[in-house]
Parts: structure tokens; sequence; C-alpha cells
């Protein structure tokens, strides 16, 4: 079972918005004493924080759907819904974060480090907070918005400043255990390290990081053995240590074929490496000490003598050391410390990140209408967050939620855009990309809201019916009389006229 993971693929996706709730206050002699539906809670958001105590990405691998908790419905009597709780996911120092695309989001170095990979969605707002002086009573409420969902690939360099380099079975493993306090696996066969080991040594006043890069062999850079897999360990190291086996079995193999070989495997990662190494020295420049390991044995010891004088025309520091008998291992701590300490005594100062102001252009409408084929026929699609955001609001299920959304995107200019764009009443209409856009029949007079409302937000329950004044009660009754006298005058006059007959005299005359 894998015990350490530095690259995995995280779905993430934060809160949904709780939504907000439609509902009319009753008091004593009062059944109708205005809206006070409350707004539902925001959405929790997925953050990624840097944490000390974590070292692999293993725990995302097992889990790589992530989401945060969802905010809580809106209910009566002004009861917000409560906020979900954020998720924190840790992760370990040196994680560098990407989309789907490759784009670097972040490079989350320093214990502490934050970075919101997912924000969870808004709650809607009750009909306490849409009511208006023209919308007394709104009969509808908003939907709370679905929270973001992304796919992020999460990849761990290793923060360490010195990284061993060198063959398998080199004696890397047997260094660290032998120079700090790790304990990784050491065995006398091949790719006995299957993980990047770190340890911390402290050599006088010097305290520095070094870890180790498994598996280099010929052909790693192309992907042969692990090469490929932890050869970006080594992209943020200050120091790298070569460390050659000079009592190697292998007798096609010698610790200055092996230096040549990994230098070669480094100079081709490089390669890519530094375009996108930014301030950091290319990986090429490093300060570099050649370690040759395992001088205790008589070959060991032979051989190192043998290999001096050619890997002297380096002009890096070579070292005699012993994993084993800890021979030069001292005096190699204490090289490793002068070298870490002017390396970053060269590093830049650390820059706050700008303040980017991004203004709103003086034209910019905040949504845009194209023109495209939908089903066989010509359709109109708006494009914008704000439409986009409305509709993901609106009940669709309640009429005056359906007008409150055509006088938003009337008020926000959509209607005239589509006049422009060439759209007629019954026209295809879409809001939203891709599949997952509204699509409606345009009629230009949306009218929303139940028959018994009136104008739109309004209620006759709660119009003001007080009592008419004396005078106007005798205008009333003025105007009553005036119109039962006309009445009988026309019917008088009907009668005089012959237009009525006796219905008696009809019978006799019969």
């Amino acid at each position: 079972m894998a015990t350490f993971v530095d690259r995995v693929q995280l779905q993430v996706a934060g809160g949904s918005g709780g939504n907000g709730t439609a509902s009319i206050r009753r008091e004593k002699f009062k059944p109708l004493a205005g809206p006070d539906g409350a707004n539902g809670g925001r959405g929790g958001d997925v953050i990624l924080e840097v944490d000390g105590s974590t070292t692999t990405l293993l725990a995302y691998h097992h889990k790589p759907h992530q989401k945060a908790t969802s905010g809580g419905f809106g209910k009566g009597d002004l009861r917000h819904g409560a906020g979900g709780e954020d998720l924190v996911l840790p992760v370990p120092d040196g994680t560098v974060v990407t989309d789907e695309d490759g784009t670097v989001l972040i490079d989350m170095v320093g214990i502490g480090t934050r970075f919101v990979a997912a924000r969870g969605g808004s709650g809607g707002l009750g009909n306490a907070a849409l009511a208006t002086a023209q919308r007394v009573a709104p009969g509808f409420a908003l939907l709370g918005e679905p929270g973001q969902e992304r796919t992020l690939v999460l990849e761990l360099k290793t923060v360490a400043d010195v990284a061993l380099v060198g063959y398998p079975s080199a004696g890397k493993s047997s260094l660290i255990a032998a120079m700090s306090a790790a304990r990784p696996k050491i065995a006398d066969y091949p790719f006995t390290t299957l993980v990047p080991n770190l340890g911390v040594v402290e050599a006088g006043e010097h305290r520095y990081t070094i870890a180790d890069v498994p598996g280099l062999i010929p052909g790693a850079s192309q992907g042969k053995g692990l090469g490929l897999d932890f050869l970006r360990h080594i992209e943020r190291c200050h120091v790298i240590v070569h460390v050659l086996d000079a009592a190697a079995l292998e007798s096609d193999r010698d610790p200055v074929g092996d230096l040549a070989t990994i230098e070669h495997e480094l100079a081709t990662y490089a390669a890519s490496l530094d375009e996108e190494a930014g301030s950091r020295v290319p990986l090429m420049e490093r300060p570099t000490v050649v370690v040759l390991n395992k001088t205790d044995l008589p070959d060991g010891a032979d051989m190192a003598d043998m290999v001096r004088a050619q890997l002297g025309e380096r002009e890096v520091p070579i070292l005699d050391v012993s994993a084993v008998s800890r021979k030069g291992l001292r005096e190699l701590s204490f090289v490793l410390g002068d070298l870490v300490e002017k390396a970053r005594a060269q590093l830049p100062e650390p820059e706050a990140a700008p303040i980017v102001l991004t203004p709103r252009a003086v034209d910019d409408k905040g949504f845009a209408v194209v023109t495209e084929q939908y089903d066989g026929h010509t359709a109109f699609r708006i494009k914008g967050d704000k439409p986009e955001r409305w509709v993901r609001q609106t009940d669709f299920t309640n009429d005056e939620a359906v007008g409150y959304l055509a006088d938003r995107l009337a008020k926000l200019g959509v209607e005239d855009q589509l006049y422009a764009a060439g759209a007629v009443a019954g026209s295809t209409v879409l809001i939203g990309p891709g599949e997952d856009a509204v699509v409606f029949d345009w009629e230009p007079t949306m009218v929303g809201g139940a028959e018994m409302l009136g104008r739109r937000g309004t209620d006759e329950r709660f119009e003001d019916h007080s009592r008419p004044t004396r005078e106007a009660k005798r205008e009333l009754q003025r105007t009553r009389t005036e119109a039962r006298m006309q009445r009988i005058s026309a019917m008088e006059e009907e009668r005089r006229a012959g237009h009525w007959a006796d219905p008696a005299s009809e019978d006799e005359a019969r």
C-alpha cells in the first residue's frame, strides 16, 4: 500500500447557498403584517492550507472528492439560515496547485499559506429583503447559488536546502540517516528507496534540510526508473550533492561515469524547468558538491584515490565519506551549511504581491448577446455574470419570481440589446453557457405574478382601507340619488309615450 503520494487530481466543490424563504408575519388582529422571510446561509469554502505536520498527499489519493457544507435555508420570523462551514484541507509545504490545463494557480510555500480552491455559493434573499416601497409584499424568494466546482492538480515539490542525487544504492539514504534524525529504509538492493526522504541537519550555527531523490538511472528524465516521478523534488534546493558509489560492484561503472550520467539527466530535465524557474538560479548553475561514499572499504578507498584527480577538474568540493563509519560527515555537514547560507543570502527580498485593480469599463454593460444556431433555428444567447447569476437564483415555478427576473433583465438593458440584435417576440433566447442554459421564448412584455396581486409585488390585502369622511359619504349619497331620479324620469317618459301597454286590455281585444 502506498504511503507517499506527491501528485493527485482533486475535485473540489464549495457548499451551496441556502434558499431564501417567502413568509408573512402574523400578529394579533393583524393576520397579514408584512413579509418576514429570511435569507439563506452562505455555503462554505474549500480552502487549501500548508500544514507543517503533513508530508504527503496520500489522503487525497484515497478521497479525491472534497465538498464543503451547504448553507441552511431561511425561515419565517426573520430567522436567517446558518452559514456552511469552510472545509480546510491540509497540504505539505511546497505544494503547487494547477488547473486542468496546467496553469499554475498558486505555489504554496510557507506554513499557514492559504488558497481558496472553491468558493461557496451565496445564500438566496428572503422576501423581507426583497420588499421595497413599490414591492410591498413579495410572494417569492431567491434561491441559493450552487458552490464553485473545480478540478485541480496538486503536485508536491519538496522544500529542501540540499538535494542528494545519485545512482540507486549509492548510499543516499544512509547519509541522511547518519547526518539527521531521519530513519529511511536501508537495504542492499537497488531501488530500496521509493519515496523522497527528508531530514534536518544541524552543524554549528547552520540548520538546513536535506533530501534524497530516489531512482535516478540513465533515461530517468524520459521516464525510466523512478526519476521522472521525483526529479521535481530538486527544483527548490539550493545545493546539489552528487553521491557517488566508490565501491560499486558493477564492472562497467565508475564514479566518473556515474557523475556524467546523472548530470546529463539533470541537464535534460532542467532544459524545460529553467524556463519556469523565475527568480531561482538555474538548476545546473547551483552550488555542487561531489561525495565519494563507501570509502571505508578497501576497494572504495582505492577507487577514490584513482578518480580524485579527474573529478578535481570540475573545481567543486570533493569529499571522501562513509555513512557506516561516519568518516568525513562532520566536514560535509559544515561545507553544506556554508553553501546553504551563501545561497540564502543571495535570494531576493520577498516582495508583497501587488494589488491589482481592474475597474469596470465605462461602456461595459455586464453582458453580451450573441447569435447562434439552436435546434435548427436562430437563437440569441445572453452571456454575463449578472444574468447567469440571476437565472440561478430564480424559482421558475413561481410566476412572480419569473416576472422579477424579467424586470431585472429589462432594467439591465437586455431587452434593448435583444431588439438591436434582431430578436422579435417568440424568438428563442438562452441565458447561460453550454447545455445548462435556460431556454425560453422571448416575450418583451412578460408579466409575472398572481392575478390578484395587481401590480407586481403588491397585494390588495395590504392596501389602506380607511373609513370615508362625512363629505365623501354625502357626495356618494347625492350621486346615487341623482342617478335614481334620472332612471325614474326616463321610465315615466317611456310610459307617457305609449311604450308601455296594459296586459288586461290586450286580452279583451283578443
